[in-house]
């Protein structure tokens, strides 16, 4: 992998797009930071990566800059081209939810992301973070920013963060795609789904991880009403509303031998019933009321 001489950005105010888009290239290929105008020789240099000024996209160069691009384009900022690099565009903005609205921002104005999103403008400013404005603001006081540094190390974790995120949401979904059943039931008024996550080996960390959005993707959140995924802590299986769905009640199933736990309220019990007819018979207890 190529180790850049640094990383180059422009200078005086500090924009989201670059800010993370410098601190994804830190996560990857860790350089200093400079923040002034590229030169010729600069922008020639695969070396030094160029990001958000000088009016080149030419990835094989390392330049990554969208202010050339049409006025009609879709909305593209610099961390858009250098997530395209790394190959994880794509799964950033499916899994990403705040990437769009950073695009629109930089590329359209807060009027334009506003109606965009169907808030009202003034509501924008009400969204802003205090941590996006101090780190923001640091970032365009300094015109060089080296490792070992407060600003470039914090830069760096954030960095990690977004690609570490992105990466193993991929490969959790792609877990699940291998292993995930879906039950059908009668819950009443209308059929119903459950996700069931069978056990495996060793079990996977957080096993109700990404569970939510596998559903979503698959273009099954109307359908689906709750959730079965192996116990950690025990032999058993966790269970679940998706959504909080009120057609379940695991309060109902609290007085079950094998059921351990039962949250009050409804929303989540565990069990240490690990077969699968046992399974599907605490969940139609749960949703006993619906199905009268």
């Amino acid at each position: 992998m190529l180790t850049y001489h640094s990383i180059l950005t422009h200078p005086g105010g500090a924009h989201k797009d670059e800010f993370l888009a410098c601190c994804v290239l830190l996560a990857e290929r860790p350089a200093p930071i400079v923040r002034r105008e590229p030169t010729e020789a600069e922008l020639a240099d695969p070396k030094v990566c160029v990001v958000d000024v000088g009016h080149r996209h030419e990835p094989e160069l390392h330049n990554f800059d969208h202010h050339q691009l049409p006025s009609d384009h879709t909305p593209t900022c610099s961390l858009s081209l250098i997530l395209q690099h790394l190959g994880i565009y794509q799964d950033a903005r499916q899994f990403c939810d705040w990437l769009e609205p950073v695009e629109w921002f930089d590329c359209r104005g807060p009027q334009a992301t506003a109606r965009w999103l169907g808030i009202p403008r003034e509501s924008m400013s009400k969204l802003n973070s205090t941590v996006d404005l101090s780190l923001l603001r640091r970032f365009a006081f300094q015109s060089r920013i080296t490792p070992g540094e407060p600003l470039w190390e914090i830069m760096r974790m954030i960095g990690q963060d977004i690609t570490g995120y992105i990466r193993s949401l991929r490969a959790r979904l792609d877990f699940l795609e291998q292993h995930v059943v879906f039950w059908d039931f009668d819950l009443g008024a209308e059929p119903g789904k459950f996700l069931f996550l069978p056990r495996t080996e060793p079990i996977p960390e957080e096993p109700s991880m990404a569970l939510d959005r596998f559903v979503e993707l698959r273009g099954l959140s109307r359908e689906v009403v709750g959730l079965v995924y192996p116990d950690r802590r025990g032999g058993g299986y966790g269970l679940s509303r998706f959504r909080d769905n009120p057609r379940l009640d695991f309060a109902r199933i609290a007085g079950e031998s094998d059921v351990h736990f039962a949250h009050a309220r409804g929303f989540v019990a565990k069990t240490s019933a690990a077969d699968a007819g046992r399974l599907r018979e605490l969940l139609m207890l749960a949703g006993a009321s619906a199905s009268r």
